[in-house]
This record gives structure tokens, sequence and C-alpha cells, in this order.
């Protein structure tokens, strides 16, 4: 990671320049270095929190001053290029941190819960990587949109103690818990009917699928446990399971600022009301970036990492 000064950017038609104010760190910035080959500066950061400085022609709904939170590419800097149909309005009474820890993870997780596995109420969730933004988000959502239990996993019993004013019913520590066992009896033998899944393949993937009940839906985000795994198709077959992948890398613009006003249209009225907020575990500067990130990748942390930008 680099700083860099660059000239200010200029908003074209249909363009809204943000003055960021704050912006979270998520684990798959970190995971893009990756992807780059030598050749131009890719900018950092894909959420952001601040005021309009100017509005380009044929913007409507924005004026210069608004409180703004939104999604999209470079949010890591002084100032910002959207597309004004990626903001929401920041409700009163949120602070500059929790509106930049806001659009990623939420915006993830309610498109993994209620979009693609069409949560019903009443249905039984279960999360794991419980304590990730991602995580502590679908718990909050599905809690607030009517899940009949909510159940979460962590391989930290730490973690999990952290969590239990958010919302779960059942915390289940995985280093020496028995997954498929501990949902079974919870749920009187019949699984889990959705799973927010980061962690992928290996056993991780064996105990999703024998912890989900008849009809279920494994949706999976991240694979921080493996990006392999090997199936059991009788499972599949006998239970009738669903298996959906989600990214922001292949959709197509439309299908990203449907993500976002979906999100806001669910969920702003309970920011708004209180009964939404995420953990922060620490803030930094803009210019301690690389801090953040090895930070992170300690995975010690229970909740986000926000920039701070003066």
């Amino acid at each position: 990671m680099q700083l860099h000064d660059v000239p200010m950017p200029e908003p074209g038609s249909g363009q809204v320049l943000v003055r960021v104010r704050a912006a979270g760190v998520n684990r798959g910035e970190i995971g893009m270095a990756a992807y780059l080959k030598a050749g131009a500066p890719v900018p950092s950061g894909v959420e952001f929190a601040g005021e309009v400085a100017r509005a380009g022609q044929d913007v409507q709904g924005w004026q210069v001053g608004d409180r703004v939170m939104g999604h999209g590419n470079g949010g890591h800097a002084e100032y910002v290029l959207a597309d004004p149909r990626a903001l929401m309005r920041v409700p009163d009474g949120i602070d500059w941190v929790q509106a930049g820890a806001f659009p990623n993870v939420f915006m993830t997780a309610h498109d993994a819960l209620i979009t693609n596995a069409q949560m019903a109420t009443g249905e039984t969730v279960l999360v794991n990587a419980a304590s990730s933004g991602i995580g502590l988000a679908a718990i909050q959502i599905a809690r607030l949109m009517g899940a009949g239990q909510v159940i979460a996993t962590s391989r930290s019993a730490d973690k999990l103690a952290r969590l239990s004013g958010l919302g779960i019913d059942l915390g289940i520590d995985t280093s020496h818990e028995d997954q498929a066992a501990a949902v079974k009896a919870a749920t009187d033998g019949r699984g889990v009917d959705i799973i927010i899944d980061s962690l992928g393949g290996g056993a991780v993937f064996e105990a999703n699928l024998k912890s989900l009940a008849v009809k279920g839906r494994l949706v999976n985000i991240g694979r921080l446990a493996s990006s392999t795994a090997q199936i059991n198709l009788d499972l599949l077959w006998l239970k009738r399971l669903k298996l959906i992948g989600v990214t922001f890398r292949t959709r197509s613009e439309q299908e990203r600022l449907d993500v976002v006003q979906a999100c806001a249209r669910d969920l702003l009225p309970f920011l708004q009301a209180g009964r939404i907020r995420m953990p922060i575990e620490r803030t930094y500067p803009l210019a301690d970036l690389a801090r953040a990130h090895e930070a992170m990748n300690e995975d010690r942390h229970v909740g986000k990492f926000v920039l701070t930008v003066d």
C-alpha cells in the first residue's frame, strides 16, 4: 500500500463528488493484491461516508452538504466519485465512523440472506465466521427481519462471548464442538434453513451440509478456510439443498446498484432507529491503512476497522 497525491476528481454528468470523512476496511481489499499486476496504481476501498462536495450535471436527489455513505471504488481517499444511486443517506445521530463501516458488509449480508437465500419469517439461520463484519451484519439482519433462531459459530469462545448482545440464540465454538451435532441438538434434529458462509471449503463445507435442513440453502460469500471442497451428493440429493455463490466481481453495474437500493430500503429504518450497530475494533488515520491491514490479518478483532479522514 502506498499513499499518493492525485488531482482532485471532477464529477462528470451523473456523478457525485463526496468529501470522505470515514471509510471501512474490508478483508477483500487485502486479497485484491493477489489479482494485481505491474502497471497503474489501483485505488483502495469499497465503502465510504462523508458529505456531498459537488454534484455533476443531471444528478437528482443529492445536494452539496448532504451526509451520505456509499459503495464504490476508491473510498480510501479524501475525495471519491460515486454514482448517485450507490449512495445512501446517513441518518441523523449516526456518526461518521459507524456510517463508514455500514455499506459493504450490510449490503453483502442483506443480499446473501434476503435476496439470494430468500429468508422467510421463522426460519433458522447459521452464520459462520460470526465475528467478522459480514457475520455481525448477517446476525443483526436475520434477527431484525424475522428469523426464528440465529446460530453463530467461531473458533474463539472469547469472540462468541462478545457477540452475546447482538441477538444470537446459540454460539458454537467449533474449536472443540461438533457443529453439525450442536445444530441438530438445538433444532430438534431438523437442521438450519440457511447458512451464511464466509469460510468455504474443506471440513467446514462438509459440516455445513450436515447442518442444513431439508430444502436448506448454503450461501457462500468467502473462502477463508479453503476454496476447494469435496461434496457428498447424497446429502445434496436427499435434502434437496441449494448451494449459492455471491460476489460483486461478476455483477453488472445495474445489479450492484440494485443491491445498494435493496439494502437502503430494508435496513436504513433500523439504522435510523438505533437497532443496527457495527462493533468497531479500532480506527486509524488514512495514512495508516497498512497498519489496519496488519491488524486484520492477526484475526483477533470483533467487528470492523475504520479509516478516518481529516
